[in-house]
């Protein structure tokens, strides 16, 4: 479809993070934007405050008479409402445009110098990094992040329309809606098999993401992973290597070998090898898009992250309080090895919400093991998100499989207090559900606590 022709766009699911940057991206191409959604949130006080008209019923009747016009209303939704959801059935029955989120984005990416960032861990952080490194460089770009910058303040940057940066999701199957000229791919583990059924099936899709890039595009993949293009690792040989890491006063600090160059002495402030990958990548790709060294190298000097990646909530000399997203095993080892890096001769807690039954069930022993290597674990209840329980599957399963000295489960409310009297001086939640929504008042009381 001409999203040219089309003046308003009706989100079904606004406050998503993905949902929410593409609705403030028409509204900064000068659509009229509205939306649904079942509760309040930040992303919808953002929103509102925008000038966006959000309702919290799913009730056709107070739908803004402006999105009435099925010729030139557009609507958008996410897969994370439910199919039989009242408002959705409303527009489809009444011959609106229904589009899938992934299917929008695709279109609006379609027409420009497209920058995709897939894989199963590293996608948000990656993509920010990416982005910040072009708006530095006077880009004329749109990112869409799947988190909200430090730098930018919002998930999504904005400075034009020729080039594009966008997360590639797997989830659903999604990123196979996009014609990227470069892509990478930052990790492939097993997940979303409630969606894939198996690895097998995972793995071909990223496959079948490859055959989507535009000819001649570029394909960036890890050093390690079974795809042809262009490699970058750390510390190991490849097209484009991160060598001579250290951490001089707190911020890394390391050298890039190009195909054909060596760039000596980059400074980055985000914690954790993982990290250290990510901007790799991010530098290669504005490399090969024609970036100078010099900007590129300010530029992510002056990188601050994402919120809910590894975000130092507290940081004083005797307490440190962080956060962050990660919600697979794979992504909580990467947070404690930087922590451990961090803070090498101190006790270290965690709370952690698990994020899906299926999840849960499908990767308990690895989990379990994560979570280990803590010196205390906490665990909260079992996010369900957009399922329903599955037998014998809960939080007191997986705490009975951890082997850390000092663990329980707890409340979200016994959080501050089982902290306070454990007396550690590190601190971690961590986890995809709810448990972020905690985080400004668990600093508050922890704050005042310590």
């Amino acid at each position: 479809m001409n999203l040219k022709s089309v003046h308003n766009i009706y989100f079904i699911g606004i406050g998503g993070i993905g949902m929410s940057a593409l609705a403030k991206y028409f509204l900064a191409v000068g659509k009229k934007v509205g939306g649904y959604d079942i509760k309040p949130s930040l992303s919808t006080d953002s929103l509102i405050e925008l000038g966006v008209s959000i309702q919290f019923e799913a009730n056709s009747s107070m739908i803004d008479e402006i999105f009435s016009d099925p010729l030139n209303t557009l609507i958008v939704f996410t897969p994370a409402i439910p199919q039989a959801n009242s408002l959705l059935n409303y527009f489809k029955s009444n011959s609106f445009q229904v589009f899938k989120r992934s299917e929008v984005l695709g279109m609006v990416t379609k027409n420009t110098q497209c920058l995709a960032v897939a894989g199963t861990h590293g996608k948000t952080t990656t993509t920010s990094i990416l982005a910040h490194l072009l708006y530095q460089n006077n880009k004329k770009v749109t990112a869409f992040v799947g988190g909200i910058s430090e730098n930018y303040q919002s998930n999504l940057i904005h400075r034009g329309t020729e080039i594009s940066v966008v997360e590639a999701d797997e989830f659903d199957r999604s990123f196979l809606t996009l014609s990227p000229d470069f892509a990478c791919i930052t990790s492939m583990d097993a997940d979303h098999l409630d969606v894939y059924g198996s690895v097998e099936d995972l793995e071909f899709s990223f496959r079948e993401f490859t055959k989507k890039i535009k000819s001649p595009g570029k394909l960036f993949v890890k050093k390690g992973l079974p795809f042809e293009g262009i490699t970058y690792g750390v510390n190991e040989k490849a097209d484009y290597s991160a060598l001579n890491v250290r951490v001089l006063n707190g911020v890394y600090c390391f050298d890039i070998q190009t195909p054909s160059k060596l760039i000596k002495n980059l400074h980055f402030s985000l914690p954790g090898i993982h990290n250290i990958s990510n901007a790799l990548v991010a530098m290669a790709m504005a490399l090969e898009l024609g970036c100078s060294i010099v900007s590129l190298a300010k530029a992510l000097e002056s990188y601050k992250g994402v919120q809910r990646r590894f975000t130092y909530q507290i940081k004083t000399d005797d307490f440190i309080f962080i956060d962050d997203y990660a919600h697979h095993p794979t992504e909580i080892n990467a947070v404690h090895q930087a922590v451990r890096e961090m803070y090498p001769s101190k006790k270290i807690a965690v709370v952690f919400q698990p994020h899906l039954f299926s999840r849960t069930r499908d990767f308990i022993n690895e989990f379990a093991a994560s979570l280990s290597q803590f010196d205390a674990a906490f665990l909260l209840e079992i996010y369900p998100a957009r399922e329903l329980p599955i037998e014998g599957v809960d939080s007191e399963w997986l705490l009975g499989k951890i082997k850390s000295p000092i663990k329980k489960l707890i409340s979200k409310s016994e959080i501050v207090r089982e902290i306070t009297d454990l007396g550690y001086p590190v601190f971690i939640t961590i986890g995809a559900g709810d448990i972020g929504v905690e985080i400004s008042q668990l600093k508050e009381k922890l704050s005042y606590a310590y």
